[in-house]
């Protein structure tokens, strides 16, 4: 039975790749803040983790007892959305540190337990591109493009390893981050993502693709 592990599973699109993976017969280790009932009725293992923690990040490492085939590191924020003034500014940085520190030191620490062929997906978006920016919402796009060079040098780091560390775009999607007017729901944005997933190999390392295996510009 292969194993996954993905983080902020309580909701929204890492919600869905539980409950997907789950369905397959994967074992799944689902990470959040809090879980959910929605997270809680798949019967999958649900760990305690809070990203904005800087110890509990450091030691999560030690509570993973067994080799993972998939690890999607899928938490992170959109708060805040201004720049003005000091509360933003500490709210920029608890940003930084859940969609980018976290994710990378958790990525570092879990690599022994990810078997040569296995993969590391971070859930990145298009508002991390800087060929591709149109401007605004400063604080998330400077996270992404920071997640995107972070997981730039951990695929450089995994290769030799045997695993595969890729950047996705999910897509505008239909979750409480993305809002109700957004494009497609989680459920299509999953499939597609798992479909890419499973078509990626180790010469994919390093990528930063849309859910359609389309490149972005970095």
């Amino acid at each position: 039975m292969p194993t996954v592990l993905i983080t902020g599973a309580n909701r929204g699109i890492g919600l869905e790749f539980a409950r997907q993976y789950s369905q397959d017969g994967w074992d799944v280790i689902g990470t959040a803040r809090q879980s959910s009932p929605e997270l809680d009725q798949l019967g999958v293992r649900v760990e305690a983790l809070d990203l904005s923690d800087a110890d509990a990040v450091a030691a999560f490492g030690q509570r993973i007892d067994k080799p993972l085939d998939l690890f999607i590191a899928n938490a992170g924020t959109n708060h805040p959305m201004n720049t003005a003034g000091a509360q933003n500014a500490r709210d920029w940085q608890v940003m930084m540190m859940v969609n980018v520190i976290a994710p990378y030191q958790l990525a570092k620490a879990l690599l022994p337990r990810l078997k040569d062929g296995s993969k590391a997906i971070a859930i990145s978006s298009g508002m991390g591109s800087i060929g591709d920016n149109g401007g605004g919402w400063v604080p998330y796009r400077t996270s992404k493009a920071a997640l995107n060079m972070a997981w730039s040098c951990l695929a450089l780091e995994a290769k030799p390893r045997g695993v595969a560390a890729v950047l996705f775009s999910p897509g505008w999607v239909k979750t409480r981050m993305g809002g109700s007017g957004a494009e497609i729901t989680s459920e299509q944005s999953v499939g597609d993502m798992r479909a890419l997933i499973e078509r990626l190999t180790i010469e994919d390392s390093g990528r930063f693709l849309r859910r359609s295996g389309s490149e972005l510009p970095w």
